[in-house]
């Protein structure tokens, strides 16, 4: 019961990001030293560890299309979401980087290429902002955190540009590195939440989008079903979920009672759209051994 959703151009749009992301940070670097600007440098170093993560999230994309086999039967999906991990740890350490240079900025003021920093500011948005809307429809986790490394960017280089616009009148030093620290904040704080998504997907826990009581009260609503058990949703990386269960039904005395009752169990699951779905089902004479 499989559906597919974009899995191409999924690795399309991180190979984009990750090519994009790789050739802007040298550039950074070069410019950020050319002009003194402690935001595009932090910047730079910050997108050293983006490219790394993203070309790690662009393999790992591309290892979760994978068919099942006997290693992992149910695919390589969760590849994918070990992608998104690996952003997420990558994006908190390079923030930390950032606000300690920052916070050293303020502390013993520098002064800065204004003019400069509005010409690298104005390519930064251009090529970050191209990136983030390539990605900005992703899925998956992994695209999700994806496209928070170019948001990140793109607010970035926006008050850059700001900053840069300001010094053109008024040489205020400590502006550089105060806006730097204040987006950086921002983006950790959801970084924070993806990786608290992230995680609660590793442990297993059951989609956000799904309500297993629902589920639960509509098959045990149908006549003919006496109660169920061992009911369990989980995601494979975000976006596809699993379904298992163990219905009992009562009253069967026929087999082609047994078949509507299956059938209308089947039916009610299929509206879900799970990916993948198992039941049990057990009649009222029988023992579950898991019970």
């Amino acid at each position: 019961m499989g559906h597919d959703h974009h899995h191409h151009s999924s690795g399309k749009n991180l190979k984009l990001a990750f090519l994009l992301n790789l050739g802007f940070t040298i550039l950074e670097f070069i410019g950020g030293i050319y002009v003194n600007s402690i935001a595009i440098i932090s910047d730079a170093v910050h997108d050293l560890g983006d490219s790394l993560s993203l070309g790690t999230s662009w393999y790992l994309d591309h290892k979760a299309q994978q068919k099942s086999d006997s290693k992992f039967s149910f695919g390589y999906r969760r590849f994918s979401l070990l992608g998104a991990l690996i952003n997420s740890l990558v994006l908190i350490g390079g923030s930390i980087y950032v606000i300690y240079e920052a916070v050293g900025r303020l502390m013993n003021p520098e002064h800065s290429d204004a003019q400069g920093m509005m010409i690298f500011a104005i390519i930064g948005v251009a090529v970050n902002a191209y990136a983030a809307w390539k990605l900005s429809g992703g899925k998956t986790l992994n695209e999700k955190v994806v496209s928070w490394h170019l948001m990140e960017d793109v607010l970035g280089w926006v008050a850059v540009l700001v900053v840069s616009i300001v010094l053109q009148f008024k040489d205020i030093h400590y502006l550089d590195p105060a806006l730097s620290l204040a987006i950086t904040l921002y983006i950790l704080y959801n970084v924070f939440k993806r990786l608290k998504e992230t995680l609660f997907i590793f442990l297993q826990g059951t989609p956000a989008d799904i309500n297993l009581k629902e589920i639960k009260i509509k098959i045990e609503n149908i006549r003919g079903v006496a109660s169920s058990h061992h009911v369990h949703i989980w995601s494979q990386e975000g976006e596809h979920h699993v379904f298992t269960a163990h219905v009992k039904l009562e009253n069967v005395n026929k087999f082609e009672e047994y078949k509507r009752l299956k059938a209308e169990v089947l039916n009610t699951l299929e509206a879900y759209s799970f990916e993948h779905f198992t039941v049990q089902f057990e009649l009222d004479s029988e023992t579950c051994s898991l019970e």
